[in-house]
């Protein structure tokens, strides 16, 4: 099996974890994949824009790639980009999920339909050891998408640290936020070269969710 692979991006914390521990563990990264809404012009989760994009490629040096795609060929179109990593010599995809089986179980069969080796680095992990490893590896992220139902509105564009994630405890919600409490950004850390430039539009609330847009800081990005 190569050991060059590619990783299923969001730019969110355990995304970025997943690809230090793969690092960790020997293999190189071939590109980042993530999925790209061509109506929001941003990407499907995250909410991240082409030129943030670009910058995340500077500052990590390795590639991103988008699928751009609709919810009806989601599926088809993830396994074309897997058929065309691993034409490009990846033999592993590796994955950020922690202890969903359900998301456990998609990824692996878009992974065994395209003869690529799924990677899960942090899967069976508890949920805090995984967020407190992120922060204890030297991270920086930031909350840029908060359910302001379950987490007090105060946290969006502050940085992901052990105070700020003592606040979300004791505010009842999940450490790690896999139940949609929040969302982050990852702006440096040990996978890469220069931080990401990026800067926080004005903070937009709806549907109980406050978020702050990414934006590249510098025009031509």
């Amino acid at each position: 099996m190569s050991k060059k692979f590619v990783a299923s991006y969001s730019g969110g914390k355990d995304s970025v974890l997943a690809i230090y521990k793969a690092i960790q563990q020997g293999l190189i990264p071939l590109a980042l994949i993530t999925t790209f809404n061509t109506d929001r012009k941003r990407s499907c989760f995250h909410g991240i824009p082409k030129p943030v994009l670009k910058s995340i490629k500077e500052a990590i040096g390795v590639p991103v790639w988008y699928i751009e795609t609709s919810s009806e060929k989601y599926i088809d179109n993830y396994e074309k980009k897997l058929q065309m990593a691993k034409e490009q010599g990846a033999g592993v995809c590796v994955f950020g999920d922690i202890d969903i089986e359900g998301h456990l179980k998609w990824c692996t069969e878009r992974c065994e339909n395209t003869g690529i080796e799924p990677l899960f680095p942090l899967y069976g992990h508890s949920r805090e050891s995984v967020v407190f490893d992120f922060v204890d590896s030297g991270f920086k992220a930031y909350f840029t998408n908060i359910d302001i139902s379950r987490i007090n509105e105060d946290l969006l564009g502050r940085q992901l640290t052990k105070e700020t994630l003592r606040e979300i405890t004791a505010q009842g919600a999940d450490i790690c936020g896999e139940n949609g409490e929040y969302l982050t950004f990852v702006t440096d850390g040990p996978i890469f070269k220069k931080p990401v430039d990026v800067s926080f539009g004005e903070r937009i609330i709806e549907n109980n969710r406050a978020r702050l847009p990414l934006e590249a800081l510098r025009m031509d990005a």
